[in-house]
């Protein structure tokens, strides 16, 4: 896979970009699929806020459940997904230069009622996630279902949560949150840091 020139001009200048069909249909059917499996087998947990000793949870701020994936963990569906983030890494390593070496992999779902205020992924320094990239697994998404990803540019773009749609922002540049879904959202997020991990 590569960047195509206006990806790279949209993620130089506007801090983002967003592409259909990273995945293809029928990978994020199949790992919608095993996401909600994962549910219901009890490894999404409820997701906290800070980290460290400043770790806690509050619903009122956020209310998703995830689960953590490492390369060894990922399997079925989830291994091919991993590999389409390396295969993004490359791509936006080779098309936009910011020299990403690892990355850490999330599936989260938001069930209706839950949302994520407005936060950003990163604070400016070297140890810090540089890249955040979000495909969504939501088939037959409609707006009345909410749970658009609102980023903070200087006009506010509100991101639909349509299935196999990828959004790539810089993680240290663009405050977002996740509005109120008032359906059952899935997503994989990776985000990239500059530094093996």
């Amino acid at each position: 896979m590569s960047l195509n020139a206006s990806e790279v001009e949209a993620l130089g200048e506007r801090g983002y970009f967003l592409r259909d069909g990273f995945l293809g249909a029928e990978l994020a059917a199949a790992t919608r699929a095993q996401a909600i499996e994962l549910g219901q087998a009890g490894v999404l947990q409820p997701a906290g806020i800070r980290r460290g000793g400043d770790r806690r949870l509050d619903r009122d701020i956020r209310g998703d459940r995830i689960t953590w994936l490492s390369q060894d963990d990922a399997r079925g569906p989830l291994k091919d997904v991993w590999a389409r983030f390396e295969e993004l890494m490359r791509a936006v390593n080779e098309g936009a230069w910011l020299g990403l070496r690892s990355f850490d992999l999330q599936l989260a779902h938001y069930a209706p009622g839950t949302h994520y205020d407005r936060h950003r992924d990163a604070f400016p320094g070297d140890d810090n996630r540089r890249l955040t990239a979000i495909v969504y697994l939501n088939p037959e998404w409609r707006p009345e279902h909410g749970g658009q990803l609102r980023l903070f540019t200087p006009e506010p773009v509100d991101v639909e949560p349509r299935a196999d749609r990828l959004v790539v922002f810089l993680s240290e540049r663009l405050e977002h949150e996740v509005l109120t879904s008032r359906a059952d959202r899935y997503a994989a997020t990776a985000w990239f840091y500059s530094r093996a991990r």
